[in-house]
């Protein structure tokens, strides 16, 4: 049975969660981490700079991906240039669309020329993984993320699609494929059969992973009688 240390994809936790953040960062398992502003909303936070300064005083070695939250591309890029200034382990996330299904590839190739670490997100079709190829520095590190769990939530097997687009880009040795919106345990093996270089990993679905990976069936079995039964005496059922 693998584990988690057998992987070669690299585990990346994602979450705006500061104290689990912290946690996940002291673990050597966790190779880096990402947010976006859903997140970040969901853990309540209003201010983003305080929350991303404050961070990054805690995790400095690992990368930590941050996005940009304009939906107006010169606005777009005065943030990516700001949060790129704000320590070398940063990646700056870019969707590869703004909402209004325009284009982000001029000013992905313009960051890229000037240096920018980038981590575009929100992929979910070859063509825009391929039209990312194209745009991108071949010298400066990138991330490719490409939401394997999206394509898998629409019945689709993600698998042939995250091969594929590990082939294009193939011609750049600083950009890294990235399964994102894991759903399940199951899904980090998953990307690391496909070859992805990174899966993003929620935290609640790492602390399952940590928990259950290698677990024996049989009693995985009998855990689960006892949860039933438990659960049973607890409602009071009586017929």
């Amino acid at each position: 049975m693998n584990t988690l240390k057998d992987l070669k994809v690299k585990l990346f936790a994602d979450g705006a969660d500061k104290a689990g953040m912290l946690q996940l960062n002291a673990n050597p398992l966790i190779k880096g981490m990402t947010t976006n502003p859903t997140l970040m909303r969901k853990a309540g936070l209003t201010d983003f700079e305080a929350f991303a300064r404050d961070i990054l005083q805690h995790i400095t070695e690992k990368p930590i991906s941050l996005e940009v939250f304009s939906d107006e591309f010169p606005e777009m890029r005065r943030q990516a240039l700001k949060i790129n200034g704000w320590a070398k382990n940063v990646y700056v996330k870019i969707p590869i669309t703004n909402t209004r299904d325009e284009s982000s590839l001029p000013l992905i190739r313009e960051l890229a020329r000037e240096g920018v670490k980038l981590n575009v997100t929100a992929i979910l079709t070859l063509e825009q993984v391929a039209g990312v190829a194209k745009v991108l520095n071949a010298k400066v590190p990138a991330v490719v993320s490409v939401f394997a769990g999206r394509i898998a939530d629409t019945g689709v097997d993600p698998m042939p699609q995250m091969r594929e687009s590990k082939k294009l880009l193939a011609g750049l040795p600083q950009a890294e494929l990235l399964w994102a919106s894991v759903r399940e345990v199951l899904n980090i093996f998953q990307a690391d059969d496909c070859g992805c270089a990174i899966v993003t990993v929620p935290h609640d679905i790492l602390a399952k992973a940590m928990k259950m990976i290698g677990m024996d069936l049989k009693e995985l079995s009998l855990d689960t009688v006892k949860m039933f039964a438990v659960d049973a005496k607890a409602a009071g059922f009586s017929l």
